[in-house]
Protein backbone atom coordinates (compact mmCIF):
# COMPACT_ATOMS: atom_id res chain seq x y z
CA UNK A 1 0.00 0.00 0.00
CA UNK A 2 0.98 3.30 -0.99
CA UNK A 3 1.22 5.87 2.09
CA UNK A 4 0.77 9.42 1.70
CA UNK A 5 4.26 10.35 0.47
CA UNK A 6 3.70 7.59 -2.39
CA UNK A 7 5.88 5.55 -0.87
CA UNK A 8 5.61 1.66 -0.50
CA UNK A 9 4.15 1.01 3.30
CA UNK A 10 2.89 -2.10 5.40
CA UNK A 11 -0.43 -1.92 7.28
CA UNK A 12 0.58 -2.21 11.07
CA UNK A 13 -1.75 -4.51 13.21
CA UNK A 14 -1.99 -2.70 16.25
CA UNK A 15 -3.00 -5.69 18.43
CA UNK A 16 0.36 -7.27 17.06
CA UNK A 17 2.29 -4.58 18.26
CA UNK A 18 4.29 -5.33 21.82
CA UNK A 19 2.86 -2.78 23.32
CA UNK A 20 5.08 -3.69 26.69
CA UNK A 21 8.70 -3.90 24.39
CA UNK A 22 7.85 0.41 24.62
CA UNK A 23 8.01 0.20 28.60
CA UNK A 24 10.10 3.82 29.20
CA UNK A 25 11.41 4.53 32.46
CA UNK A 26 10.08 7.70 31.87
CA UNK A 27 6.70 6.93 30.58
CA UNK A 28 7.46 8.93 27.43
CA UNK A 29 7.18 7.37 23.86
CA UNK A 30 9.47 9.81 21.85
CA UNK A 31 8.22 12.59 21.34
CA UNK A 32 4.85 12.07 22.56
CA UNK A 33 5.38 12.93 25.98
CA UNK A 34 3.67 11.08 29.37
CA UNK A 35 1.82 13.80 31.24
CA UNK A 36 -0.14 13.78 34.54
CA UNK A 37 -2.36 16.26 36.72
CA UNK A 38 -1.24 19.26 37.44
CA UNK A 39 -1.98 18.41 40.93
CA UNK A 40 0.44 15.24 40.64
CA UNK A 41 3.34 17.39 39.23
CA UNK A 42 2.87 20.18 41.09
CA UNK A 43 2.12 21.57 44.75
CA UNK A 44 0.96 23.71 46.97
CA UNK A 45 3.95 24.97 48.54
CA UNK A 46 5.19 27.21 45.32
CA UNK A 47 4.29 29.25 42.23
CA UNK A 48 5.77 31.02 39.24
CA UNK A 49 3.97 34.26 40.90
CA UNK A 50 5.53 35.66 43.96
CA UNK A 51 3.01 38.37 45.41
CA UNK A 52 4.10 40.21 48.13
CA UNK A 53 1.54 40.75 51.20
CA UNK A 54 0.07 43.95 50.52
CA UNK A 55 -0.38 46.11 54.02
CA UNK A 56 -3.35 48.15 55.51
CA UNK A 57 -5.74 46.85 52.60
CA UNK A 58 -9.36 46.72 53.51
CA UNK A 59 -11.01 44.43 51.37
CA UNK A 60 -14.99 45.23 50.23
CA UNK A 61 -15.82 40.94 49.98
CA UNK A 62 -18.52 41.78 52.80
CA UNK A 63 -17.17 38.74 54.83
CA UNK A 64 -16.81 36.22 52.29
CA UNK A 65 -13.05 36.69 52.75
CA UNK A 66 -11.63 33.17 52.14
CA UNK A 67 -9.83 31.83 55.51
CA UNK A 68 -8.01 28.28 53.97
CA UNK A 69 -6.02 28.02 51.37
CA UNK A 70 -7.12 27.30 47.87
CA UNK A 71 -5.17 24.29 47.26
CA UNK A 72 -4.09 24.97 43.87
CA UNK A 73 -1.04 23.58 43.09
CA UNK A 74 1.67 25.52 41.82
CA UNK A 75 4.61 25.40 39.07
CA UNK A 76 7.50 27.44 37.90
CA UNK A 77 7.03 28.76 34.62
CA UNK A 78 9.02 26.86 32.35
CA UNK A 79 7.17 23.65 34.00
CA UNK A 80 3.61 25.42 33.02
CA UNK A 81 4.32 26.44 29.65
CA UNK A 82 5.66 22.44 29.43
CA UNK A 83 2.52 21.34 30.86
CA UNK A 84 0.14 23.13 28.48
CA UNK A 85 1.85 22.45 25.83
CA UNK A 86 2.19 19.21 26.17
CA UNK A 87 -2.01 18.93 26.86
CA UNK A 88 -2.42 21.01 23.62
CA UNK A 89 -0.20 18.16 21.32
CA UNK A 90 -2.91 15.32 22.36
CA UNK A 91 -5.12 17.83 21.22
CA UNK A 92 -6.76 17.04 17.59
CA UNK A 93 -7.50 20.65 15.74
CA UNK A 94 -8.12 21.73 12.01
CA UNK A 95 -4.63 23.07 11.94
CA UNK A 96 -3.55 19.15 12.28
CA UNK A 97 -5.62 17.68 9.82
CA UNK A 98 -9.13 17.11 8.08
CA UNK A 99 -12.12 17.98 10.59
CA UNK A 100 -14.88 15.66 8.94
CA UNK A 101 -17.80 16.50 11.77
CA UNK A 102 -20.40 16.66 9.32
CA UNK A 103 -22.93 19.43 10.41
CA UNK A 104 -20.24 21.24 11.84
CA UNK A 105 -18.56 22.82 9.27
CA UNK A 106 -14.95 22.61 10.76
CA UNK A 107 -13.50 24.51 8.32
CA UNK A 108 -9.76 26.32 7.99
CA UNK A 109 -9.42 30.10 9.35
CA UNK A 110 -7.37 31.82 7.18
CA UNK A 111 -4.72 33.96 9.70
CA UNK A 112 -5.88 37.12 7.76
CA UNK A 113 -8.86 37.16 9.11
CA UNK A 114 -6.98 36.82 12.57
CA UNK A 115 -4.58 39.58 11.09
CA UNK A 116 -7.09 42.20 10.91
CA UNK A 117 -9.13 41.09 14.43
CA UNK A 118 -6.04 42.33 16.04
CA UNK A 119 -5.33 45.43 14.64
CA UNK A 120 -5.49 48.38 17.19
CA UNK A 121 -8.63 50.08 17.12
CA UNK A 122 -10.52 46.89 16.95
CA UNK A 123 -8.89 44.58 19.44
CA UNK A 124 -8.23 47.21 22.13
CA UNK A 125 -11.54 48.97 22.33
CA UNK A 126 -14.48 48.69 25.07
CA UNK A 127 -17.82 48.04 25.05
CA UNK A 128 -18.82 51.30 27.14
CA UNK A 129 -16.46 53.67 25.33
CA UNK A 130 -17.97 57.10 23.61
CA UNK A 131 -19.48 56.51 20.24
CA UNK A 132 -17.33 59.47 18.90
CA UNK A 133 -14.03 56.99 19.72
CA UNK A 134 -15.13 53.73 17.64
CA UNK A 135 -16.64 55.03 14.27
CA UNK A 136 -14.59 52.52 12.58
CA UNK A 137 -15.79 49.55 14.47
CA UNK A 138 -19.57 50.77 14.07
CA UNK A 139 -19.17 51.43 10.41
CA UNK A 140 -17.44 47.29 9.77
CA UNK A 141 -20.26 46.09 12.11
CA UNK A 142 -23.08 47.76 9.74
CA UNK A 143 -20.84 46.68 7.04
CA UNK A 144 -20.66 43.50 7.77
CA UNK A 145 -24.73 43.34 8.75
CA UNK A 146 -25.32 44.73 5.14
CA UNK A 147 -23.60 41.63 3.60
CA UNK A 148 -25.32 39.55 6.00
CA UNK A 149 -28.22 40.98 4.62
CA UNK A 150 -27.43 40.98 0.66
CA UNK A 151 -26.23 37.40 1.01
CA UNK A 152 -29.92 36.54 2.68
CA UNK A 153 -31.56 38.46 0.92
CA UNK A 154 -33.54 39.52 4.37
CA UNK A 155 -34.45 43.18 4.82
CA UNK A 156 -33.09 43.49 8.70
CA UNK A 157 -30.59 41.85 11.19
CA UNK A 158 -29.66 41.44 15.02
CA UNK A 159 -26.24 41.41 15.31
CA UNK A 160 -26.52 41.22 18.92
CA UNK A 161 -26.34 36.85 19.25
CA UNK A 162 -23.37 35.04 20.88
CA UNK A 163 -24.73 31.29 19.16
CA UNK A 164 -26.01 29.37 16.66
CA UNK A 165 -28.87 28.72 19.63
CA UNK A 166 -28.89 31.87 21.00
CA UNK A 167 -30.01 33.22 17.26
CA UNK A 168 -32.80 30.98 17.48
CA UNK A 169 -33.88 32.13 20.91
CA UNK A 170 -33.40 35.89 19.02
CA UNK A 171 -36.32 34.45 16.18
CA UNK A 172 -38.52 32.83 17.87
CA UNK A 173 -38.97 35.64 20.51
CA UNK A 174 -39.39 37.86 17.21
CA UNK A 175 -42.03 35.42 16.04
CA UNK A 176 -43.85 35.60 19.40
CA UNK A 177 -43.74 39.50 19.88
CA UNK A 178 -45.10 39.47 15.83
CA UNK A 179 -47.89 36.90 16.75
CA UNK A 180 -48.49 39.04 20.44
CA UNK A 181 -48.80 42.00 18.66
CA UNK A 182 -51.94 40.37 16.33
CA UNK A 183 -53.23 39.07 19.48
CA UNK A 184 -52.57 35.65 18.93
CA UNK A 185 -51.39 33.34 21.78
CA UNK A 186 -50.39 30.24 19.35
CA UNK A 187 -48.95 27.12 21.02
CA UNK A 188 -47.03 24.86 18.50
CA UNK A 189 -43.87 24.79 16.83
CA UNK A 190 -43.31 22.45 14.43
CA UNK A 191 -39.65 20.92 13.61
CA UNK A 192 -38.12 17.84 11.24
CA UNK A 193 -37.75 14.46 12.63
CA UNK A 194 -34.13 15.34 11.66
CA UNK A 195 -33.69 18.88 13.54
CA UNK A 196 -31.27 20.14 15.13
CA UNK A 197 -31.47 19.08 18.65
CA UNK A 198 -31.31 22.93 19.45
CA UNK A 199 -34.58 23.61 17.71
CA UNK A 200 -36.82 21.87 19.79
CA UNK A 201 -35.22 22.85 23.15
CA UNK A 202 -35.24 26.68 21.75
CA UNK A 203 -39.07 26.52 21.16
CA UNK A 204 -39.51 24.95 24.40
CA UNK A 205 -37.71 27.37 26.42
CA UNK A 206 -40.09 29.90 24.23
CA UNK A 207 -42.74 28.17 25.97
CA UNK A 208 -44.12 26.54 22.68
CA UNK A 209 -45.04 22.98 22.50
CA UNK A 210 -43.18 21.17 19.77
CA UNK A 211 -44.70 18.97 17.35
CA UNK A 212 -42.35 16.59 15.11
CA UNK A 213 -42.24 16.05 11.48
CA UNK A 214 -41.72 13.04 9.99
CA UNK A 215 -38.88 12.58 6.84
CA UNK A 216 -39.55 10.42 3.72
CA UNK A 217 -37.33 7.20 2.65
CA UNK A 218 -35.78 10.05 0.58
CA UNK A 219 -34.49 11.91 3.53
CA UNK A 220 -36.87 15.12 2.93
CA UNK A 221 -39.62 16.82 4.73
CA UNK A 222 -42.62 14.72 4.69
CA UNK A 223 -44.70 17.31 2.81
CA UNK A 224 -48.46 15.53 3.03
CA UNK A 225 -47.33 15.35 7.37
CA UNK A 226 -46.50 18.68 7.91
CA UNK A 227 -50.12 20.08 5.69
CA UNK A 228 -51.67 17.79 8.21
CA UNK A 229 -50.07 19.60 10.80
CA UNK A 230 -50.48 23.45 10.02
CA UNK A 231 -53.48 24.68 12.01
CA UNK A 232 -54.79 28.11 13.46
CA UNK A 233 -52.20 26.67 16.62
CA UNK A 234 -48.98 26.65 14.91
CA UNK A 235 -46.72 29.04 15.18
CA UNK A 236 -43.45 28.36 13.63
CA UNK A 237 -41.59 25.71 11.45
CA UNK A 238 -37.79 25.40 12.54
CA UNK A 239 -36.68 23.88 9.13
CA UNK A 240 -32.82 23.09 8.39
CA UNK A 241 -32.41 23.78 4.69
CA UNK A 242 -29.65 21.37 3.16
CA UNK A 243 -31.03 19.55 6.05
CA UNK A 244 -28.99 17.22 8.43
CA UNK A 245 -29.32 14.75 5.78
CA UNK A 246 -27.38 16.49 4.09
CA UNK A 247 -29.95 17.00 1.42
CA UNK A 248 -31.51 20.84 -0.02
CA UNK A 249 -35.25 20.76 0.69
CA UNK A 250 -36.95 20.67 -2.75
CA UNK A 251 -39.89 21.91 -1.26
CA UNK A 252 -39.01 24.35 0.68
CA UNK A 253 -41.68 27.50 -1.00
CA UNK A 254 -44.62 25.27 -0.90
CA UNK A 255 -43.85 24.35 2.61
CA UNK A 256 -43.43 28.63 3.01
CA UNK A 257 -46.28 29.17 1.36
CA UNK A 258 -48.74 26.40 3.58
CA UNK A 259 -46.89 27.61 6.91
CA UNK A 260 -47.59 31.48 5.52
CA UNK A 261 -51.19 30.54 4.56
CA UNK A 262 -52.04 29.75 8.25
CA UNK A 263 -50.73 32.48 9.64
CA UNK A 264 -47.24 31.09 10.58
CA UNK A 265 -44.05 31.73 10.50
CA UNK A 266 -40.78 29.91 8.90
CA UNK A 267 -37.82 30.04 10.85
CA UNK A 268 -34.60 28.81 8.88
CA UNK A 269 -31.97 27.11 10.70
CA UNK A 270 -28.75 28.50 9.16
CA UNK A 271 -26.01 25.87 10.50
CA UNK A 272 -25.58 24.70 6.68
CA UNK A 273 -25.49 28.28 5.24
CA UNK A 274 -22.19 27.33 3.85
CA UNK A 275 -23.92 25.30 1.04
CA UNK A 276 -25.24 27.91 -0.82
CA UNK A 277 -23.62 30.83 0.61
CA UNK A 278 -23.52 33.36 -2.57
CA UNK A 279 -25.60 30.78 -4.62
CA UNK A 280 -29.20 31.08 -2.69
CA UNK A 281 -30.79 33.49 -1.05
CA UNK A 282 -32.80 32.13 1.86
CA UNK A 283 -34.95 35.17 1.97
CA UNK A 284 -36.01 34.28 -1.51
CA UNK A 285 -37.46 30.86 -0.44
CA UNK A 286 -39.68 32.51 1.80
CA UNK A 287 -37.52 31.97 5.05
CA UNK A 288 -38.97 35.16 8.17
CA UNK A 289 -35.97 34.50 10.57
CA UNK A 290 -32.50 32.99 10.19
CA UNK A 291 -29.42 32.65 11.85
CA UNK A 292 -25.95 33.22 10.87
CA UNK A 293 -23.43 30.88 12.63
CA UNK A 294 -20.28 33.05 11.67
CA UNK A 295 -17.86 30.23 12.65
CA UNK A 296 -19.35 27.55 10.11
CA UNK A 297 -19.63 30.30 7.09
CA UNK A 298 -17.54 32.71 7.63
CA UNK A 299 -14.28 31.05 9.14
CA UNK A 300 -14.25 32.19 13.13
CA UNK A 301 -12.90 30.22 15.56
CA UNK A 302 -15.24 27.11 16.06
CA UNK A 303 -15.52 25.32 19.45
CA UNK A 304 -13.93 25.82 22.87
CA UNK A 305 -17.54 27.39 24.72
CA UNK A 306 -16.72 30.68 22.66
CA UNK A 307 -17.25 33.51 21.37
CA UNK A 308 -19.37 32.79 19.47
CA UNK A 309 -21.59 34.77 17.00
CA UNK A 310 -25.33 33.78 15.42
CA UNK A 311 -26.47 37.00 13.98
CA UNK A 312 -30.11 36.37 12.44
CA UNK A 313 -32.15 38.04 9.46
CA UNK A 314 -35.42 38.92 9.49
CA UNK A 315 -38.38 39.65 6.45
CA UNK A 316 -40.09 42.55 6.15
CA UNK A 317 -42.80 40.62 8.67
CA UNK A 318 -40.39 40.29 11.94
CA UNK A 319 -38.13 43.44 11.25
CA UNK A 320 -40.34 45.91 13.38
CA UNK A 321 -39.61 43.34 16.56
CA UNK A 322 -35.89 43.25 16.32
CA UNK A 323 -33.74 43.27 18.95
CA UNK A 324 -31.90 46.45 20.57
CA UNK A 325 -28.93 47.79 20.01
CA UNK A 326 -28.46 47.63 16.50
CA UNK A 327 -26.28 50.16 14.67
CA UNK A 328 -27.92 53.65 12.34
CA UNK A 329 -25.83 55.94 10.14
CA UNK A 330 -26.56 59.94 9.52
CA UNK A 331 -24.87 62.73 8.69
CA UNK A 332 -23.42 62.90 12.42
CA UNK A 333 -21.79 59.58 12.01
CA UNK A 334 -22.66 55.65 13.25
CA UNK A 335 -24.42 55.64 16.61
CA UNK A 336 -25.50 52.72 18.68
CA UNK A 337 -29.46 52.48 19.56
CA UNK A 338 -29.37 50.96 22.67
CA UNK A 339 -32.60 51.58 24.07
CA UNK A 340 -36.33 51.00 22.72
CA UNK A 341 -37.85 53.94 21.57
CA UNK A 342 -41.65 54.95 22.31
CA UNK A 343 -43.80 53.33 20.15
CA UNK A 344 -41.20 50.43 19.09
CA UNK A 345 -42.20 46.88 18.98
CA UNK A 346 -38.67 45.65 19.99
CA UNK A 347 -39.17 42.68 21.89
CA UNK A 348 -36.44 44.49 24.09
CA UNK A 349 -32.79 43.86 24.95
CA UNK A 350 -31.23 40.01 24.39
CA UNK A 351 -27.61 40.68 25.80
CA UNK A 352 -25.69 43.63 27.46
CA UNK A 353 -23.27 44.99 24.51
CA UNK A 354 -24.16 44.34 20.55
CA UNK A 355 -22.31 41.45 19.24
CA UNK A 356 -18.41 39.78 19.35
CA UNK A 357 -16.25 42.73 17.90
CA UNK A 358 -13.83 39.82 16.92
CA UNK A 359 -15.81 37.30 15.34
CA UNK A 360 -17.36 39.93 13.10
CA UNK A 361 -14.15 41.36 11.94
CA UNK A 362 -12.91 37.97 11.22
CA UNK A 363 -16.17 37.10 9.55
CA UNK A 364 -15.88 40.52 7.62
CA UNK A 365 -12.35 40.22 6.61
CA UNK A 366 -12.91 36.32 5.09
CA UNK A 367 -16.00 38.03 3.05
CA UNK A 368 -14.05 40.69 1.30
CA UNK A 369 -10.92 38.37 1.08
CA UNK A 370 -13.27 36.41 -1.15
CA UNK A 371 -15.51 38.97 -2.70
CA UNK A 372 -18.57 37.94 -4.45
CA UNK A 373 -17.48 35.27 -6.67
CA UNK A 374 -15.61 33.40 -4.11
CA UNK A 375 -17.99 33.31 -1.87
CA UNK A 376 -20.30 31.48 -4.51
CA UNK A 377 -16.57 29.53 -5.00
CA UNK A 378 -16.93 28.49 -1.24
CA UNK A 379 -20.58 26.81 -1.66
CA UNK A 380 -19.67 25.02 -4.87
CA UNK A 381 -16.03 23.62 -3.89
CA UNK A 382 -18.21 22.42 -0.36
CA UNK A 383 -20.49 20.49 -2.29
CA UNK A 384 -18.09 19.16 -4.55
CA UNK A 385 -15.72 17.67 -1.48
CA UNK A 386 -18.76 15.79 -0.12
CA UNK A 387 -19.79 14.16 -3.36
CA UNK A 388 -16.65 13.38 -4.83
CA UNK A 389 -16.11 11.70 -1.29
CA UNK A 390 -19.52 9.88 -1.21
CA UNK A 391 -19.12 8.74 -4.69
CA UNK A 392 -15.47 7.54 -3.75
CA UNK A 393 -16.61 5.25 -0.45
CA UNK A 394 -20.17 4.53 -1.79
CA UNK A 395 -19.12 0.76 -2.63
CA UNK A 396 -17.07 0.48 0.59
CA UNK A 397 -19.72 1.89 2.98
CA UNK A 398 -23.67 1.88 2.95
CA UNK A 399 -24.95 5.53 1.49
CA UNK A 400 -27.98 6.04 3.32
CA UNK A 401 -29.45 8.26 0.97
CA UNK A 402 -28.55 8.73 -2.87
CA UNK A 403 -27.24 11.34 -4.29
CA UNK A 404 -25.78 14.13 -5.21
CA UNK A 405 -25.91 15.37 -1.72
CA UNK A 406 -25.08 18.91 -0.53
CA UNK A 407 -21.88 19.85 1.75
CA UNK A 408 -22.02 17.09 3.80
CA UNK A 409 -22.78 12.71 3.25
CA UNK A 410 -24.53 10.42 4.93
CA UNK A 411 -23.40 6.68 5.60
CA UNK A 412 -25.26 4.11 8.18
CA UNK A 413 -23.59 1.09 9.58
CA UNK A 414 -24.95 -1.57 7.08
CA UNK A 415 -21.65 -2.35 5.83
CA UNK A 416 -20.82 -3.10 9.59
CA UNK A 417 -23.94 -5.95 9.33
CA UNK A 418 -22.52 -9.45 10.85
CA UNK A 419 -19.18 -8.09 11.62
CA UNK A 420 -19.36 -8.30 15.48
CA UNK A 421 -18.17 -4.29 15.38
CA UNK A 422 -20.49 -1.20 16.04
CA UNK A 423 -20.35 2.13 14.72
CA UNK A 424 -18.93 3.58 17.77
CA UNK A 425 -15.64 1.08 17.48
CA UNK A 426 -15.39 2.25 13.66
CA UNK A 427 -15.15 5.36 15.37
CA UNK A 428 -12.59 4.49 17.70
CA UNK A 429 -10.39 2.79 15.19
CA UNK A 430 -10.15 5.81 12.70
CA UNK A 431 -8.53 7.98 15.72
CA UNK A 432 -5.72 5.49 15.40
CA UNK A 433 -5.53 6.21 11.68
CA UNK A 434 -4.69 10.17 12.69
CA UNK A 435 -8.45 11.54 12.24
CA UNK A 436 -11.13 13.08 14.45
CA UNK A 437 -14.32 10.26 13.78
CA UNK A 438 -17.07 11.88 11.62
CA UNK A 439 -20.76 12.99 12.87
CA UNK A 440 -21.80 9.33 14.84
CA UNK A 441 -25.15 8.94 15.71
CA UNK A 442 -26.83 11.78 14.36
CA UNK A 443 -29.33 12.38 12.57
CA UNK A 444 -31.53 10.47 14.75
CA UNK A 445 -33.60 9.36 11.69
CA UNK A 446 -30.55 6.94 10.34
CA UNK A 447 -29.43 3.93 12.33
CA UNK A 448 -25.79 4.15 13.01
CA UNK A 449 -25.36 7.55 11.21
CA UNK A 450 -22.04 8.84 9.84
CA UNK A 451 -22.20 12.15 8.85
CA UNK A 452 -19.07 13.38 6.62
CA UNK A 453 -18.18 16.93 6.15
CA UNK A 454 -15.18 17.70 4.45
CA UNK A 455 -15.63 21.50 3.89
CA UNK A 456 -14.33 23.87 1.22
CA UNK A 457 -11.11 23.96 2.72
CA UNK A 458 -9.73 20.17 1.98
CA UNK A 459 -7.68 19.56 -1.33
CA UNK A 460 -8.10 16.40 -3.18
CA UNK A 461 -4.68 15.04 -1.65
CA UNK A 462 -5.62 15.45 1.89
CA UNK A 463 -9.38 13.77 0.77
CA UNK A 464 -7.59 10.69 -0.76
CA UNK A 465 -6.26 9.87 2.02
CA UNK A 466 -8.86 10.37 4.25
CA UNK A 467 -10.67 8.12 2.15
CA UNK A 468 -7.90 5.13 2.00
CA UNK A 469 -8.16 5.40 5.44
CA UNK A 470 -11.66 4.83 5.56
CA UNK A 471 -11.38 1.69 2.89
CA UNK A 472 -8.56 -0.10 4.95
CA UNK A 473 -10.39 -0.13 7.85
CA UNK A 474 -13.78 -1.44 5.94
CA UNK A 475 -11.44 -4.09 4.57
CA UNK A 476 -10.04 -4.97 7.94
CA UNK A 477 -13.94 -5.22 9.19
CA UNK A 478 -15.37 -7.39 6.54
CA UNK A 479 -12.24 -9.32 6.67
CA UNK A 480 -13.14 -10.29 10.63
CA UNK A 481 -10.21 -8.07 12.18
CA UNK A 482 -12.69 -7.26 15.32
CA UNK A 483 -10.15 -6.99 18.02
CA UNK A 484 -8.25 -4.02 15.62
CA UNK A 485 -11.80 -2.36 16.39
CA UNK A 486 -12.77 -3.82 19.45
CA UNK A 487 -9.88 -2.44 21.83
CA UNK A 488 -8.91 0.81 19.56
CA UNK A 489 -7.56 3.45 19.81
CA UNK A 490 -4.93 1.91 20.91
CA UNK A 491 -2.20 4.74 20.01
CA UNK A 492 -4.51 8.09 22.13
CA UNK A 493 -2.56 8.95 25.21
CA UNK A 494 -5.55 7.28 27.06
CA UNK A 495 -6.47 4.04 24.84
CA UNK A 496 -10.22 3.84 25.25
CA UNK A 497 -12.36 5.33 27.75
CA UNK A 498 -15.55 4.27 29.45
CA UNK A 499 -17.59 7.04 27.75
CA UNK A 500 -20.91 6.11 29.61
CA UNK A 501 -19.51 5.46 32.89
CA UNK A 502 -17.81 8.99 32.40
CA UNK A 503 -20.89 10.77 31.78
CA UNK A 504 -23.17 9.00 34.52
CA UNK A 505 -20.66 9.09 37.04
CA UNK A 506 -17.74 11.85 36.53
CA UNK A 507 -14.60 12.60 38.55
CA UNK A 508 -14.96 16.11 39.46
CA UNK A 509 -12.34 16.23 41.87
CA UNK A 510 -8.46 14.93 42.00
CA UNK A 511 -7.91 13.01 45.78
CA UNK A 512 -4.61 12.65 46.43
CA UNK A 513 -3.85 8.83 46.53
CA UNK A 514 -3.62 6.88 49.80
Amino acid sequence: MLNKQGRQTDIVNLTELPQDSFATHSGNRGLEQDELLIYEIGDTERTGVDLEEVENFENRLGGITREDKIGLAGLSEPETMRHYTRLSRMNYAIDMGLYPLGSCTMKHNPRINEKVARLPGLADIHPLQPMSTVQGALEAMDKLAHWLKTLTGMPAIAMSPKAGAHGELCGLMAIRAALDKRGENRSIVLAPESAHGTNPATATLCGYKVKSIPATENGHVDLEALKEALGPDVAAIMLTNPNTCGLFERDVIEIADAVHDIGGYFYCDGANFNAIVGKVRPGDLGVDAMHINLHKTFSTPHGGGGPGAGPVVLSEALAPFAPVPYVVHSKQGFALVEHMEDGSDSFGRMTAFHGQMGMNIRALAFMMSHGSDGLARVAEDSVLNANYVMASLQDDMTVSYPGPCMHECLFDDRFLNGSGIATLDFAKAMIDEGYHPMTMYFPLVVHGAMLIEPTESESKQSLDQFIGSLRHLVAEAKAGNTELFSGAPYLAPLRRLDETLAARKPVLRWTKPE
